[in-house]
């Protein structure tokens, strides 16, 4: 008897079954993780979508402070149990003023379930007379007003930082602005700038320093003696080192070749309760002290952040001396505006002991009964020692200069910023020889590292924002 076997064709065919079988479920699993993550992909776009419409209503809550904040007003808006709705979702914002011209704005934003928020820091920025480099207002009107630069080589001048002209600006030759340039007339030469743009012209009527200072020099003289300081120079109206007027000398004999061509008395800034030294050398260490009343451990009131008015002229010109340095042997910084009605003429070096703290304001004010007021002299009329300024100034009327041709002021150097409200009217080329100007913009006014006494407004100058940072933070 014969046993049939299993056929061939009944194996093949469970194999093919059992494949069949294997391959349903493997496509089962691939469409079901495909579905997974098609749906995890939606959920993630979805997200995505949640969080960038979050990140566009937090920065309408950044928005919204910042246009309050140009109004004039710091305020929040909203708050997280009650936010302000936006797009779909809500969004509440705060502002801290910090006290220093900037406000810190918080902004956060929810929508559906994706919160984002954004924090900036907003500076508030004014075209005031100290927000320039170089600033010459050109309040004469002057068509043919030229604001000119030039030189070739090291001997270029050079401005780092903005410069302003009412008339034209002309730059000529190796010289260089570095920063923004504008003028209400044209631009020429290697610079471009900004064209046809007018600015405000600082405000000094308004300020009313004859009634509004906190040291009248001429009156805290009522009491001055007659006397000689050798070191100094000749004999010279003085008073006691606790006076805080002590840091001025006022009609020294020994310069009177000077004095007797102006129609005020003379103030000249020196202090004769200081060592004097005469070193050659331009750096704060080497200048002689001038140092405030109540400041440091020295004698009298606090003449520290203080205005000082005088109804006069102020020299910065002593013939044994190079170099003045504003002291100060605390740890506090010396601050000071000083105010003159007359002429400032700047023939020796000044400069700051501490130049993170330190500041000085020099303004120089019209006197409608004197015809040659309110200027800023550069240059010593015999020597021409001047070679550097750490000072912010202001000139009502005009910049000009005393012998700037002699070998000494071949380079001047302000660290701080010139403002005329007239002209900058420095001629600085003598036959082949060109005086290098360089201005390095001190922004600490602007930005309110420092703030000094007194300093004038731009009068219908509106206020600038920018934002020195942005970044998100984490939501609450």
């Amino acid at each position: 008897m014969k046993i049939r076997g299993h056929s061939a064709h009944g194996a093949r065919r469970g194999a093919a079954v059992l494949l069949a079988i294997i391959a349903t479920i493997v496509l089962a699993g691939m469409a079901v993780s495909m579905i997974a993550v098609s749906g995890a992909r939606q959920r993630e776009s979805e997200a995505n979508s949640q969080r960038l419409r979050a990140l566009y209503a937090a920065e309408a809550g950044v928005a919204e402070n910042i246009a309050a904040q140009r109004q004039g007003v710091v305020q929040d808006f909203g708050d997280r149990q009650a936010p302000i709705h936006f797009s779909g979702g809500a969004y509440y914002s705060s502002a801290v003023d910090n006290g220093d011209n900037t406000t810190t704005v918080q902004s956060f934003a929810t929508v559906d379930s994706e919160s984002v928020g954004i924090e900036a820091v907003i500076l508030k920025q004014g075209e005031g007379p100290f927000a320039s480099a170089l600033f010459a207002g050109n309040s004469g009107a002057d068509p043919l007003y030229d604001l000119k630069f030039g030189g070739l080589g090291v001997q270029a001048d050079a401005v780092n930082g903005n410069v302003y002209s009412g008339g034209n600006i002309q730059v000529g030759g190796d010289s260089q602005i570095n920063g923004t340039a504008r003028a209400d007339g044209t631009i020429s030469g290697t610079a471009t700038g900004v064209t046809g743009k007018a600015l405000p012209i600082p405000d000094l009527t308004s300020m009313d320093y004859a009634t509004h200072n906190d040291f009248d020099v001429g009156s805290l003289f009522s009491g001055a003696t007659f006397k000689s300081a050798a070191s100094l120079g000749g004999k010279a109206w003085q008073v006691d080192e606790a006076n805080p007027a002590h840091i001025f000398r006022k009609n020294p004999d020994d310069r009177a070749g000077n004095t007797s061509t102006t129609v005020k008395d003379d103030y000249f800034l020196e202090d004769p309760y200081e060592a004097v030294d005469n070193s050659t050398i331009i750096d704060p260490a080497h200048g002689t002290h001038i140092t405030l009343s109540g400041l440091g451990g020295k004698p009298g009131v606090d003449g520290n952040k203080k205005i000082y008015y005088i109804d006069g002229n102020l020299w910065i010109h002593n013939r044994n001396i190079y170099s003045f340095t504003l002291f100060n042997s605390g740890t506090e910084g010396a601050q000071a505006t000083f105010v003159v009605k007359g002429n400032i003429y700047f023939s020796d070096n000044v400069m700051y002991h501490d130049k993170n703290k330190d500041g000085i304001a020099f303004i120089a004010m019209k006197d409608k009964a004197v015809a040659d007021s309110g200027n800023i002299y550069f240059g010593d009329p015999v020597f021409g020692t001047l070679e550097r300024m750490d000072a912010f100034m202001y000139a009502e009327n005009n910049f000009l200069d005393t012998n700037l041709s002699a070998t000494g002021s071949a380079t001047v150097t302000v660290n701080g910023n010139m403002t005329a409200g007239n002209q900058v009217r420095i001629n600085r080329d003598f036959g082949a020889q060109h005086s290098k100007l360089t201005v390095n913009y001190d922004d600490r006014l602007v930005s309110g590292v420092l703030s000094l006494p007194g300093l004038p407004s731009q009068s219908g100058a509106a206020p600038s924002w920018s934002v020195l940072s942005w970044r998100k933070i984490a939501a609450p």
